[in-house]
């Protein structure tokens, strides 16, 4: 049993930064990777971070450079670091855990550039 709450989402200006987080509770015993995604107005989600249960970090090229992903293993929590965004990174944000063969997924929240 996993719950997984994200905020910090918003609207922000073209080169402006945004930090998201993720905060984690429940049966976590046996994580795999964390990771955020988002999904753009008539697009399929995608993959935007991802940290590994090594502490490999993997990135979407559209993101490379700006983002950073991190984890804080007291806190139970995962964070996203958004740097000089581009409206092309508008959609809703999704945090998820993928632990064994199941991921849990959280509600979402609204990330916003205007240009």
């Amino acid at each position: 049993q996993v719950q997984l709450v994200e905020s910090g989402g918003g609207l922000v200006q073209a080169g402006g930064s945004l930090s998201l987080s993720c905060a984690a509770s429940g049966s976590l015993f046996s994580i795999n990777a964390m990771g955020w995604y988002r999904q753009a107005p008539g697009k399929q989600r995608e993959l935007v971070a991802l940290i590994t249960s090594g502490d490999s970090r993997n990135y979407a090229d559209s993101v490379k450079g700006r983002f950073t992903i991190s984890r804080d293993y007291a806190k139970n929590t995962v964070d996203l670091l958004m740097n000089s965004l581009k409206p092309e990174d508008t959609g809703v944000y999704y945090c998820c855990i993928h632990q064994r063969m199941e991921s849990y997924w959280g509600q979402g929240t609204q990330v916003t550039v205007s240009s």
